[in-house]
């Protein structure tokens, strides 16, 4: 049973909702609370749970599982975000709006597009599904003051997203998101917001000329000297293949072949589970046609084409673990091999290089070889482009976070999977001009800066009470902390929450005897805590010295791997 007060409070969220289907989803759960037994607790429990709060705006925006309640995406959720963002931008405003292909994305943006066009806003919708760097670049290109994308990104596919973007064409930092979230806040839960026709003359629809501008910035003429790589393509049932396509071909690069599976935008994501480059086995359609095509690399881009997955036939003198020939880099290795290529073809003291401090730190090492700046920063890409717009007197030539988000342009101030597919082409025909490959190339970063090892993994949590349970992992290491991890000391911890070189966030920053870390965070995005391995071991002037030292850095970080988990009460990844 449920108290009268949730009775009466999901009963009037279901005479608002316009959507039929989570209106007879919470209906359905109404019903089946007053009834006896498990099912009837069940759905009680689920009940509290969709009431339990409201879903909070915050630097992400919004990102939930889909369904009924304030606690969940869906229409009414969407219509109150979009009415605050309207109070707080202002009638006068103007507003693009963009959605990808995922359940309800475009019903989602045209609810917002109709709500801020009755607030007195120029709203530009676009007519198709796109790419989330397409609506990052289009801010600028309609010179709009916001703008919105409807998306999950990698997210399973019961969850859909709201992501905000100010003028300068980059996600909303704090304390923009908290004003805005009060904005929302003084917006009744259950809708009661004006709603302009969709055809009305203030939504304005967007679709070929801002693509086609996108396309035409994107696009790179290649150097004639080397071939052009034979490349295996798959946007993971997302809406980056036409883009992408045509953004490699212009660029040059016209022998891709696509994962026919995985080709069409497909919101129920059929072939992968978790539609994300970096989950394991997400490339393996895209391996197994590259193997029959005989590809030289596979790129894939995650359903909203802001991130780049890359894997690479493993050369024939290297190992080959999983036995396939085959093997997908990590986001650290694709950043910092993008790094070497831009900082090699571009001149400079004044470039400017990015990383999140959960990425490897390599790309400060070669920063620093090169003479050119780096700053690291917070995870997520509102605060990887944040450098490059402050610092007027530096140019932004690069940045990256491991979970595959990549920037090889200063005009699009988010990451962007499209524009990072083409970098890592033209790399792969430069390193091919000069008979060398990737592997080569890492080496050559390892024998200079050591061997910069890397493993992340995560723990996902379900459940009401995922949230308390992520928070408690982190806790338990303030409470009870180790002094040594996989045979190592301990010699610092940084609770990166008190603030210091970095703004405050949840995380934890564990250094190592011998040039080690481990650092925990839980995800803004997911119902997940990361945990993020590094060891770097210097590598010998011997022939063999690169695979001593990756043989040595995989065992330690099997060993912390192990040490972690044992001391967080984590299973063994």
């Amino acid at each position: 049973m449920i108290s009268a007060r949730l009775a009466d409070r999901a009963g009037a969220w279901v005479a608002a909702d316009p959507d039929p289907v989570t209106r007879a989803e919470i209906r359905s759960l109404l019903e089946a609370a007053s009834g006896p037994g498990t099912a009837g607790a069940l759905a009680a429990s689920e009940l509290e749970a969709r009431f339990a709060g409201q879903l909070t705006f915050g630097t992400a925006g919004l990102r939930a599982e889909m369904g009924g309640g304030p606690m969940r995406m869906n229409r009414l959720v969407v219509r109150r975000t979009a009415a605050g963002l309207a109070r707080f931008v202002g009638s006068g405003s103007g507003i693009v709006i963009g959605f990808d292909a995922r359940h309800r994305s475009s019903t989602f943006a045209l609810d917002s597009a109709r709500v801020l066009a009755a607030a007195g806003c120029t709203v530009h919708l676009f007519d198709r599904p796109v790419p989330t760097p397409v609506l990052a670049f289009s801010i600028a290109q309609l010179g709009t003051d916001a703008g919105v994308m409807c998306t999950a990104s990698h997210n399973p596919m019961r969850d859909n997203g709201y992501k905000v973007y100010l003028g300068d064409g980059a996600q909303i930092i704090p304390p923009i998101d908290q004003e805005i979230a009060a904005a929302i806040a003084a917006i009744d839960e259950l809708g009661g917001v004006r709603l302009a026709d969709p055809d009305d003359l203030a939504i304005h629809r967007v679709g070929d000329g801002v693509i086609d501008a996108y396309i035409e910035h994107a696009t790179v003429a290649r150097p004639s000297r080397g071939r052009g790589p034979v490349i295996v393509y798959t946007p993971l049932h997302g809406v980056g293949r036409a883009v992408a396509h045509e953004v490699l071909v212009r660029s040059g690069f016209t022998d891709i072949h696509d994962v026919a599976a995985q080709a069409a935008p497909d919101p129920d994501f059929p072939t992968v589970p978790f539609p994300n480059p970096e989950e394991v086995g997400a490339l393996d359609l895209a391996i197994g046609e590259a193997r029959r095509v005989g590809a030289d690399v596979v790129l894939a881009n995650d359903p909203d084409a802001d991130r780049l997955g890359v894997a690479l036939p493993v050369s024939a003198d290297r190992p080959d673990p999983r036995g396939t020939g085959w093997r997908v880099l990590s986001g650290n290795e694709i950043g910092a091999v993008l790094a070497e290529h831009i900082l090699r073809t571009t001149s400079g003291a004044d470039r400017l290089v990015v990383s999140t401090f959960v990425s490897s730190r390599l790309l400060a090492r070669q920063a620093e070889h090169h003479g050119v700046h780096h700053v690291e920063v917070l995870t997520g890409f509102k605060w990887v482009v944040r450098p490059g717009l402050e610092h007027h007197d530096l140019r932004f030539v690069f940045g990256y976070e491991e979970a595959l988000g990549f920037s090889v342009d200063a005009r699009i101030h988010d990451k962007d999977g499209i524009t990072a597919a083409r970098a890592f082409a033209e790399l792969l025909s430069s390193l091919d001009a000069s008979g060398e490959c990737v592997d080569d190339l890492l080496e050559e970063l390892a024998r200079r800066h050591g061997h910069h090892a890397t493993r992340s993994w995560s723990v996902r949590f379900e459940g009401h009470d995922a949230g308390s349970e992520m928070a408690a992992v982190l806790d338990r290491w303030r409470s009870r902390p180790v002094t040594t991890l996989g045979g190592r000391e301990v010699v610092a911890t940084t609770d990166l929450a008190s603030g210091g070189r970095l703004p405050p966030t949840d995380a934890l920053e564990i250094d190592l005897v011998g040039d080690a870390r481990v650092v925990l965070r839980p995800s803004g995005t997911e119902p997940k805590v990361k945990v993020y391995v590094e060891v770097v071991e210097p590598v010998d002037d011997g022939p063999l010295g690169y695979r001593r030292a990756q043989a040595a850095a995989e065992a330690t970080i099997d060993g912390l791997t192990r040490s972690v988990a044992a001391a967080l009460d984590l299973p063994d990844p």
